[in-house]
């Protein structure tokens, strides 16, 4: 076993497995960065306002694709995952992010099939958001499963990684293409060369992950692992390990969301600034993010135990939300109050950003780990935490009080830290 761990850990082979990893969530994210940022350029092409049955279309398919196929995805890649192993379940997944990509790119517009084409726009999406609900945690799962014990956490920062640097690439990407081109030719077609470039990306993404091979953990408990169903023992036998990782994700959920999604519409929507200046601080600020993950990864690797260190900074994040807040609404504007306040935040979030896939991957035992992981994540953090821009605007709406998101964030940060109390750290102990 000695020499098989040094094996394993053979730089070459963990670079192999790290980039097999960090490829896949550059290419989730980077369409998902994409398709928002373009959304107001796509959506006249599928779905004209003068149709309402488009426009019905268009409002069930999204949330569909957003809350319906993301836990499904988790579930089924989760469930195939433990049965089939994390190798198989990553190349999978790649491949349907890649082929809806490649079709999105290629998709004929409502001038030229009518109806039929927010039709098949829902459709390519709704398969997008079935991967998705796969890819974050199965890379996450098969990096830490397969990482050296003592760096486990640095290993499986890289799925957030790969997350946020495919994010700043489908930013960047949109913003060329809108940039380089007028309005009517970027509507026209040079909206589409985005896409059909990530596709390209996803296909690199499938090459890279064609000769993984699954860890030894997994190989170790697959030949005695019970014949019950994984998804079925995560809610069984293991329902409390579900439960709490649920718990969490929501709260630790709803603080990324406000931080990195709702804070610029917040600070645009408060007069406080341009929505364009806010979007590009926030995207200066998930820049620095990318380096301070691993950073915070390591820390939990090497000095404080990964839950405690989670722990400290997710409460720092919840007492420190509404006075940001509140300074940046005193400021009326001012750049220093809004730079510092988002550093703050966002320096706090890539602790758990960097720490969390690890700890996550702790808290299951090897044969419903994935399954477990999967829903968890994608319950917690897709759903609930996807609610938050939603919520945070309906509590401005009844309260009148412009500071009620950053109470709220408050509110699920210290949940999220009285959830880890119950959740044993297994940082410094092999995996189970």
């Amino acid at each position: 076993m000695a020499a098989s761990s040094a094996t394993q850990a053979k730089a070459p082979e963990l670079r192999h497995r790290i980039m097999a990893g960090f490829i896949g969530n550059v290419v989730e994210w980077y369409d998902f960065a994409l398709y928002g940022y373009l959304a107001g350029v796509i959506a006249p092409v599928f779905f004209p306002s003068e149709n309402p049955t488009a426009g019905l279309i268009a409002t069930y398919g999204i949330f569909a694709a957003g809350f319906f196929m993301r836990p499904l995805g988790a579930a089924l890649f989760g469930w195939f995952g433990d049965l089939h192993g994390r190798a198989r379940t990553m190349q999978i997944s790649v491949a349907l992010m890649a082929l809806p990509t490649l079709l999105l790119g290629v998709l004929p517009t409502y001038a030229q099939v009518g109806v039929a084409a927010p039709i098949l726009l829902v459709c390519v999406r709704l398969l997008q958001g079935l991967s998705v609900g796969g890819e974050f945690s199965s890379s996450a799962t098969y990096l830490v499963e397969t990482a050296p014990q003592e760096r486990r956490g640095l290993t499986g920062s890289w799925a957030n990684i790969g997350s946020m640097s495919g994010s700043l690439l489908g930013v960047g990407a949109a913003a060329l293409t809108t940039n380089l081109f007028d309005a009517d030719t970027v509507s026209g077609w040079t909206w589409r060369l985005p896409f059909l470039g990530g596709a390209i990306l996803g296909g690199i993404a499938f090459w890279v992950r064609h000769n993984l091979h699954n860890s030894e953990r997994f190989a170790e408990h697959h030949e005695t692992r019970p014949k019950s169903s994984p998804l079925l023992q995560a809610f069984t036998t293991n329902r409390r390990e579900t439960l709490l990782a649920i718990a969490f994700a929501g709260g630790y959920g709803t603080c990324y969301y406000i931080s990195f999604v709702y804070l610029p519409e917040w600070l645009s929507a408060q007069g406080l600034m341009e929505r364009g200046t806010a979007l590009g601080i926030n995207a200066g600020m998930t820049f620095l993010v990318i380096p301070a993950m691993a950073l915070a990864a390591m820390v939990g690797d090497r000095w404080l135990p990964r839950r405690t260190w989670i722990a400290l900074s997710v409460l720092a994040l919840a007492l420190a939300a509404w006075p940001l807040h509140a300074w940046m609404l005193a400021s009326d504007g001012a750049l220093v109050p809004i730079l510092v306040s988002h550093l703050v935040l966002f320096l706090l979030l890539s602790v758990p950003l960097g720490s969390g896939p690890a700890l996550f991957v702790e808290m299951f035992p090897a044969e419903d780990r994935l399954s477990g992981y999967s829903v968890a994540f994608n319950v917690g953090l897709g759903v609930f935490g996807g609610l938050t821009p939603m919520i945070a605007s309906a509590l401005i709406a009844e309260t009148g009080v412009l500071t009620s998101p950053a109470m709220y964030m408050a509110l699920l940060g210290l949940i999220a830290v009285v959830v880890l109390f119950f959740v044993p750290d297994r940082s410094r102990s092999p995996l189970r």
